[in-house]
């Protein structure tokens, strides 16, 4: 049976809500703190990349006078990209943002951080929806404070966080894993065909300087007849755009292993497959039989140098076949494969088990916020191991 909630606005289960930074801020390139945006989290995580704009402590002492971001604060990307979330998690940060980034500081009387994230998540279509802007999208911060969601008692929120929590934090530690992974491969693509380490330090006479298009097949994806936003027993084949998934389609244009990268609108995104899926026209695919290297090889391509675009970026298949790359002898190419694949093999698994558990956790979130499923029925255990969603014959 299904349990109604109390709708509230998130103004009055907030202690404040507000934005970043409005004013202009002096960089420091010395500095030791950061002024970040909207584009700085991603995926319920805050990223700082290596060209951040950063700041001297006067300036960010000066910018907490007004907005002082804290543990537990929850961010919403308010400008251009609408609804990326994050929870603050240190205890003194070393940034402050911009104001294209909404913070809320929850009134722990009334709702945690996380009950809030998850929130946010799953009214993220509705907040995108409600954006204003001709030129460019953006949620002001009163309307913001006038939006409604359920709200459950805090004991309830704290097992709906938990439960959710516990499959992003499988899906965060496969991610770690799969990083180390990935640096042990780029390691050894360095050592054997950049520094030539195994082979003396200088490329062997029997090797060559060729083109990606001598080891690889590269075509491009095509616009498929179908698709939908989320996955059902029909539509369960992943549509991947230039950088991700962007839906599921009812039919299927590979199904062997391939790579994937933008060829409209993003690029410098490198995709990996080995199972049913449909590339889109925005993509490149790419097919060898030495697929590691190939990989390797289209991580450390340039690809703002080779855009076409004027209007947007575009990469041809001409130019991808034209790049120039160093063409070993068959059998090196194969020890490479071979040694390599253990490595990459427990790479793909761990990507595979994250798009259940993001499959698992999306099909719960509407489910559980609401208070269709009792998340007092769900089998934490059970989620992060199976491929079944868990929960008593009472939640359906």
């Amino acid at each position: 049976m299904m349990t109604k909630w109390q709708e509230v606005k998130l103004g009055d289960v907030c202690l404040q809500i507000t934005d970043g930074v409005h004013n202009t801020v002096k960089d420091d390139v010395n500095g030791y703190f950061y002024l970040l945006s909207c584009k700085n989290i991603k995926n319920g995580t805050i990223i700082i990349g290596d060209n951040e704009r950063k700041i001297n402590k006067t300036t960010l002492d000066n910018l907490r006078k007004r907005t002082h971001t804290a543990k537990g604060d929850v961010l919403l990307s308010s400008v251009g990209t609408i609804g990326e979330t994050a929870i603050i998690k240190e205890d003194t940060p070393l940034y402050e943002f911009q104001r294209s980034v909404a913070i809320f500081k929850p009134n722990p009387q009334y709702i945690t951080s996380e009950f809030l994230f998850y929130s946010l998540n799953n009214k993220k279509k509705i907040l995108q929806y409600s954006a204003e802007g001709a030129v460019q999208q953006c949620l002001f911060i009163n309307p913001l404070k006038e939006f409604g969601i359920p709200l459950p008692p805090l004991e309830i929120q704290k097992k709906i966080a938990g439960v959710l929590g516990a499959l992003d934090d499988k899906i965060e530690l496969n991610n770690k894993i799969n990083n180390n992974l990935e640096q042990q491969a780029q390691a050894l693509f360095k050592s054997w065909f950049v520094d030539f380490e195994p082979f003396g330090g200088t490329m062997p006479e029997d090797w060559k300087v060729g083109k990606l298009g001598d080891i690889a097949e590269i075509t491009s994806g095509k616009r498929p007849l179908a698709k939908q936003n989320n996955i059902n027993d029909e539509f369960c084949i992943p549509l991947i755009g230039a950088s991700c998934v962007m839906g599921y389609t009812n039919s299927l244009l590979y199904s062997n292993r391939i790579l994937i990268t933008g060829r409209v609108g993003t690029h410098g995104v490198v995709q990996r497959f080995n199972e049913p899926c449909w590339p889109s026209d925005n993509t490149l695919v790419i097919l060898s039989k030495y697929y590691e290297y190939c990989y390797q090889i289209l991580k450390t391509i340039n690809y703002t140098a080779m855009n076409r675009g004027s209007t947007q970026p575009l990469i041809t298949q001409t130019d991808l076949k034209n790049t120039e790359i160093v063409v070993p002898t068959n059998k090196i190419l194969t020890d490479y494969e071979k040694d390599i694949g253990a490595l990459m093999n427990l790479y793909e698994s761990n990507q595979r088990e994250n798009t259940r558990l993001a499959a698992i956790r999306d099909a719960l979130l509407p489910k559980l916020m609401s208070g269709e499923i009792d998340v007092s029925n769900v089998d934490i255990s059970a989620l992060t191991s199976t491929d079944k969603l868990s929960f008593s014959e009472e939640n359906k």
